[in-house]
């Protein structure tokens, strides 16, 4: 087949440059690579589906492979399996790899998949959608952090659900593997959490910690699809206003965490847009948006518990998205909990000392007209303070995040023009002071933004012109002095046209994509690649560093 270049989705925490890929100018790959010539307009296949995103580095140690599980996806049952720990690789690994890799052919929308091992989430992800004459692809991620899992026998199950039948046609073929590279010689074991939890009981709300952990962190890995009104959340207007999509409290989400009821939490959903989004799948054959293929998880801080999670008792974690509609459905939100255990003492105690939530913000604004226009302004704070008792001294934790949400979104009668400009902020320090040594903390700003326009013009042709990004920049810093950072910039944008309500042969569709991933570290790292594509074919592969 034409253009069957198999590129992969490389994705990992971005704690470390270094860990992340080869630090420094001599990672980067030959510039630019061979590109093919365009055609008129998108045909039967094209390039298969990539992203700028740079390797996971791994080193040069013995690795094991071993599948998770391989299964040809035709509705919604899913794949369970078993999995066993590699045993020659020992079972303090210096890093692990998940791999999925797929393929389909066809017509298929895009769907929505998960893999658990041991319960634990270790991916959630979508599809692309394929060419007539089909696409493969290939998603890897750092699944390091969940060592403690991998290293027992454990349950399986992969799920991408799916619809077959005479108009769409394709199946959805996987195959899951894990590679193990061995801690060895000078190449330490990787620093993990000691325990990985999921929620336990009748309602998946329930989680029992050691009594000696030091540090707890959960995930969630929040997605808004389905199919529904969720799918395009930052795009609902409230019940006033004529639009398809509709929620009481307009777009403005927020996605909270609780522990026995009280607020433990805050994050701001990424706008996740899947490779049908925005009715265009033509923007998403070749580059996916940001995170699409791969969810990142939301990550909360609850080290501030930790003091009351220690009593041996179970606790109630609950998991929400605000703003919602109390009908609505939509939203996937499982659980992950890392925890890091004093291993000096056989119970923790301590306290939460601090707990100041601001008031929050939900502002919408609706002014009708021949273009009726939505201005939301949201936003909320969240500031906790709790300390340990360990066998290092007393240490007090203090979680400081803030969050905020503008957009404009206008659209005509019968959606003909349908645009938003939205910016979401997620800021969030902390701050760890000990009985000895110096004050530390990390500070993370994220913002997520988005600037899209679909157009339905004369013949019905719809056209779509939609830029996102996803920026974080973290700092880290002893006594007040900054000590490293890290800096990620990664934006997309797309513009293509095709016409509506035709055989698929008939929509003359044309399209020119990009991407431009850019990351910075204190330790030197620098990787900076640009992709381009024009009607499916890969034109441009630059690496600038």
């Amino acid at each position: 087949m034409r253009q069957r270049r198999v590129m992969s989705m490389v994705t990992g925490f971005v704690l470390a440059a270094g860990a992340l890929f080869g630090a420094g100018p001599s990672a980067a790959a030959p510039r630019p690579v061979a590109v093919d010539a365009p055609p008129a307009e998108f045909g039967n296949d094209w390039h298969d589906p990539l992203t700028a995103a740079p390797p996971l580095a791994v080193p040069p140690t013995r690795s094991c492979r071993v599948t998770l599980g391989e299964a040809r996806f035709r509705d919604f049952t899913p794949y369970r399996g078993s999995y066993t720990p590699p045993d020659k690789c020992g079972d303090r690994w210096n890093k692990v790899v998940l791999r999925l890799e797929g393929k389909v052919k066809g017509r298929q929308y895009d769907r929505l998949g998960y893999l658990h091992v041991g319960g634990v989430e270790v991916l959630r992800t979508s599809t692309p959608q394929p060419s007539p004459d089909g696409i493969t692809w290939s998603v890897e991620k750092d699944v390091t952090r969940y060592s403690d899992t991998f290293r027992r026998p454990q349950s399986v199950e992969m799920l991408i659900g799916n619809v077959v039948d005479e108009t769409y046609t394709g199946v959805i073929d996987v195959k899951a593997t894990l590679t193990f590279y061995a801690a060895e010689g000078r190449t330490r074991p990787a620093a993990t959490p000691d325990r990985v939890l999921t929620l336990q009981g009748e309602k998946g709300d329930t989680l029992t910690t050691p009594r000696n952990s030091e540090r707890v962190l959960a995930e969630v890995y929040a997605t808004g699809s389905g199919g529904g009104c969720e799918e395009y959340w930052y795009l609902a207007v409230p019940e006033k206003a004529p639009y398809s999509c509709k929620a009481p409290d307009g777009p403005y989400r927020e996605v909270q965490i609780k522990v026995d009821g009280r607020l433990a939490g805050i994050a701001a959903p990424f706008p996740t847009v899947w490779t049908g989004g925005w009715s265009n799948p033509f923007l998403w054959y070749v580059v996916p948006g940001p995170r699409a293929l791969d969810i990142k998880p939301l990550q909360y801080d609850l080290t501030p518990f930790a003091g009351l999670l220690n009593d041996g008792r179970p606790h109630r974690v609950e998991v929400g998205v605000v703003g919602v509609p109390a009908e609505a459905a939509g939203w996937s939100t499982p659980v992950n909990v890392l925890v890091w255990q004093d291993h000096g003492s056989r119970v923790v105690t301590g306290a939460l000392t601090r707990h100041a939530e601001g008031v929050p913000v939900n502002s919408t604004r609706y002014t009708p007209g021949s273009e009726h226009r939505l201005d939301t302004r949201g936003g909320h704070r969240l500031s906790v303070t709790g300390h340990l008792n360990t066998s290092h001294g007393r240490v007090e934790t203090r979680i400081s995040r803030a969050l905020t949400h503008t957009s404009v979104h206008r659209w005509t009668d019968g959606e003909s023009l349908d645009a938003l400009k939205g910016d979401w902020t997620d800021d969030e320090t902390v701050t760890t002071r000990g009985a000895h040594g110096p004050e530390r903390s990390a500070e993370t700003n994220r913002t997520y933004t988005m600037d899209g326009t679909t157009t339905l013009g004369a013949g019905d042709r719809l056209r779509t012109v939609l830029s996102l990004g996803d920026r974080a920049r973290t700092e880290h810093r002893t006594g007040g002095r900054r000590t490293a950072f890290t800096e990620l910039d990664d934006g997309y944008r797309g513009d293509a046209t095709y016409t509506t309500n035709v055989p698929r042969d008939q929509r003359h569709a044309v399209g020119t994509t990009g991407e431009r991933y850019r990351f910075y570290g204190s330790d030197g790292t620098c990787y900076d690649r640009g992709l381009k594509t024009v009607q499916g074919t890969l034109v441009e592969d630059r690496r600038y560093c």
